[in-house]
């Protein structure tokens, strides 16, 4: 592992968690979307992480959740159709809460990782310097 590897893949896990964060708040934002029965549901974008040959972790792709979603009566929604039908999205607002919070902390400690890997070489260099 060379000098630099340890901000490299912190690097990474800052990007990947950045990704999940930015996925998770459309989610949220979108949990109450109501779409008439003749659309596709508001469709939940799931982050898939994978490990990268070299260290760290990269974003391997965004999965999507069912665009069928959830048929919720709501005969008094301009949306319903003649049966008094809407179409919301099928995600579980508990679950991406939990992952928000999981999102949250890996970035934190991706952050923090960075700060120290940054302390110890800025005090390297200044040890080497004197």
């Amino acid at each position: 592992m060379g000098a630099f590897d340890l901000l490299t893949i912190a690097g990474s896990g800052l990007g990947m968690h950045q990704t999940w964060l930015d996925a998770l708040g459309n989610n949220i934002a979108n949990a109450n979307t109501v779409r008439p029965t003749s659309e596709n549901a508001f469709q939940a974008q799931m982050v898939i992480a994978q490990a990268d040959p070299n260290g760290g972790v990269d974003v391997g792709g965004v999965a999507l959740s069912d665009p069928e979603g959830v048929l919720t009566y709501q005969p008094d929604h301009p949306l319903a159709d003649a049966e008094g039908y809407v179409r919301l999205p099928a995600m579980d607002m508990a679950s991406q809460m939990s992952q928000l919070i999981m999102a949250q902390r890996g970035f934190q400690a991706s952050a923090q990782v960075t700060k120290y890997a940054q302390d110890t070489y800025t005090t390297a260099i200044g040890i080497g310097s004197r």
